[in-house]
């Protein structure tokens, strides 16, 4: 839903990892949908991202793991006077959370999450005890090393998932047996995807997923919340789909892992963003926090919560809950911004847009390095 932008001078900020597919590009439709006018700096590792196509100032950067990362990134800040910057990645998440200080001294707005919010939650056997702790409920679920570890586990069918990352559910698996979960932890382990993975009782049927938004200002006070349930009958949406061989009908007929592309009904379902809201606020969150979860014979179940802006922050901010917009109007403009903001519901569907490359395009990217 594209606003007819303010009068004014341009605000220029950085949105990092612009590729698609991603919360980088997420964050970088979001503030072009906004009323509020920018001026973009993007940036992304590949010569083709498509989000270098897509910024006013496009360049090329090192991987966040490289040692120069974060002196280019205050470089192209200081060169083009960034007023606040936006990871779009989970490595770059955590350079810029190990080096915040460096930011907030050079007056950059940097809304990201406290180190314990963004170290609690990128584990998913720390996030699983920290909901354990607090009363909340979730999956059963156990950290395994060896496949002689699931000698014990009962819980069938469940999924088998890296205990580190796996965005988009890569590496995610469900096994309906026993023999089933042998084999694919004993693949998983051997072939070196992850050093340790967790086992994680399926809950739930594919209709009652949700993706839950909780929004909180920079300095921890509560400003919104925001639901999707997810259609999961879209390739696009859905990464693994199987027939429910269990003979247990609370299931439903199929299992289902989703993608990080969620698409579906957009509002704000409070018997979902209710129990989020307690987690969020449980967790000392700061800023923008997502959180997985499913309903199980109407109780909710968080199954994964990502300290960080979300995949779905464009088609909230079609619906007039634009995430990065708010925080800026707040703390850079110094808006006050009402808890509880109106904003519309509706069926949000996403697909494919395509984009070419030419020789011409790819040579003019600036190397910030």
């Amino acid at each position: 839903m594209q606003q007819s932008k303010s009068a004014g001078p341009k605000i220029p900020v950085m949105v990092t990892g612009i590729g698609g597919g991603g919360h980088g590009e997420q964050i970088l439709k979001a503030l072009r949908m906004a009323n509020t006018p920018y001026e973009i700096v993007g940036c992304d590792l590949s010569p083709y991202s498509k989000g270098l196509k897509e910024v006013d100032h496009p360049y090329l950067v090192p991987p966040a793991r490289d040692p120069q990362y974060i002196d280019t990134i205050l470089r192209l800040c200081t060169k083009h006077k960034v007023r606040a910057l936006f990871h779009g990645s989970e490595p770059e998440l955590l350079a810029m959370s190990r080096n915040r200080e460096v930011f907030i001294r050079e007056g950059i707005f940097l809304p990201i999450n406290p180190e314990h919010v963004i170290e609690t939650c990128m584990s998913k056997s720390k996030t699983f005890q920290f909901l354990e702790k607090n009363g909340f409920l979730y999956p059963k679920t156990r950290v395994v090393k060896d496949p002689g570890d699931l000698n014990e586990w009962s819980y069938i069918p469940a999924i088998l998932k890296p205990s580190v990352g796996s965005g988009g559910s890569a590496h995610t698996f469900i096994a309906q047996s026993r023999e089933e979960l042998k084999i694919l932890a004993t693949y998983m382990l051997n072939s070196k995807v992850c050093p340790e993975m967790i086992v994680q009782e399926y809950k739930g049927t594919p209709e009652t997923e949700f993706t839950v938004g909780v929004l909180f200002d920079m300095d921890g006070t509560f400003l919104n919340s925001i639901a999707v349930r997810r259609d999961l009958r879209s390739s696009l949406s859905c990464r693994t789909r199987v027939m429910n061989r269990t003979g247990l009908s609370e299931y439903g007929q199929y299992l289902s892992v989703s993608t990080g592309i969620s698409q579906g009904e957009i509002g704000p379902f409070p018997e979902v963003t209710g129990p989020c809201e307690k987690i969020a606020k449980a967790l000392g969150a700061c800023g923008a926090i997502n959180i997985q979860c499913r309903i199980h014979l109407s109780d909710v179940y968080v199954f994964e919560i990502n300290p960080r802006f979300s995949g779905t922050t464009s088609i909230r901010a079609v619906v007039g809950y634009n995430e990065p917009d708010i925080l800026i109007r707040k703390h850079v403009l110094g808006e006050s911004i009402a808890a509880r903001f109106p904003y519309k519901t509706g069926m949000v569907v996403r697909g494919l847009v395509e984009t070419l490359f030419e020789k011409d395009d790819v040579d003019r990217w600036v190397r910030a390095l």
